[in-house]
């Protein structure tokens, strides 16, 4: 199945972030269209995932901005940022161990809730049919990502790469325009990346999400990213297609650290 990429949704400019005297990220520039699969990659210490925090709202960068379904901004609060339709999930798992796979996905619907703290405490009227839309929507992520034996199981005791893909659901729950992926598949079996790449693969084309995606395994870029923008050192190195990124010169010396 052929897929529609559409218009620019994000457009990255001139991004430059430093620590202390420490660049973190220097002038990078990249855009992201609507309904692609993105990625990021590069060594350890590239500047990925400062990459996504700043497009998140978690860092504010020194220089440049970023442009969002035409609203351009300097700096992104990351509430403001899920509001407007930005979901993420993050390198170490930030679930609620103690609550079960349902009640975990369920926070990320927190945004769309519209009743006031009394109603939904007391459960009456106009809150509980919203909480009852809201779990329909919840049981259908479960449903999409296969996990309906455990909806009720403690996600801590379901094994790390179930956990990622309740995470993933928490985000989905969000109903995010663009979603951030940072790492989905790290530590993970070969058994358990295959069935993350499909759900990623499915939630792109199903759901019509834009997905940009911080990923280490090259064959799982290779395989389902439309374009990818390659950082090292904080700077970017590279930008196109699959193909065109793992025939780049200086990629590859990055990669094989011929070029340090």
């Amino acid at each position: 199945m052929s897929k529609q990429i559409g218009d620019v949704i994000l457009d990255v400019k001139n991004i430059s972030l430093s620590f202390g005297g420490v660049n973190a990220l220097t002038d990078i520039s990249f855009d992201v269209r609507e309904h692609e699969v993105r990625a990021i990659i590069g060594p350890n210490g590239a500047g990925k995932s400062s990459m996504l925090n700043c497009i998140n709202g978690v860092y504010t960068p020194q220089k440049g901005n970023i442009t969002f379904r035409g609203q351009t901004f300097s700096h992104m609060d990351s509430h403001q940022v899920a509001v407007m339709g930005i979901g993420r999930t993050f390198q170490n798992l930030a679930l609620f161990k103690g609550m079960s796979v349902i009640d975990n996905i369920m926070t990320g619907r927190n945004l769309k809730i519209k009743s006031n703290l009394l109603w939904q405490a007391l459960r009456i009227g106009p809150a509980q049919r919203e909480e009852e839309m809201h779990r329909e929507k919840v049981e259908h992520i479960i449903d999409f990502l296969e996990i309906q034996a455990y909806r009720k199981t403690p996600v801590g005791q379901l094994p790390y790469g179930l956990q990622k893909r309740v995470d993933l659901g928490r985000a989905l729950a969000m109903e995010p325009q663009v979603l951030l992926l940072d790492e989905p598949m790290a530590g993970m079996n070969v058994e358990e990346k295959q069935d993350m790449c499909r759900f990623v693969l499915d939630v792109n084309q199903e759901f019509g999400t834009t997905v940009v995606l911080i990923e280490h395994d090259m064959g799982v870029v290779m395989d389902i990213s439309d374009r990818v923008v390659v950082l090292d050192y904080g700077k970017k190195i590279g930008d196109g297609t699959p193909y065109e990124v793992l025939n780049n010169e200086e990629v590859i010396s990055a990669y094989l650290g011929t070029s340090h």
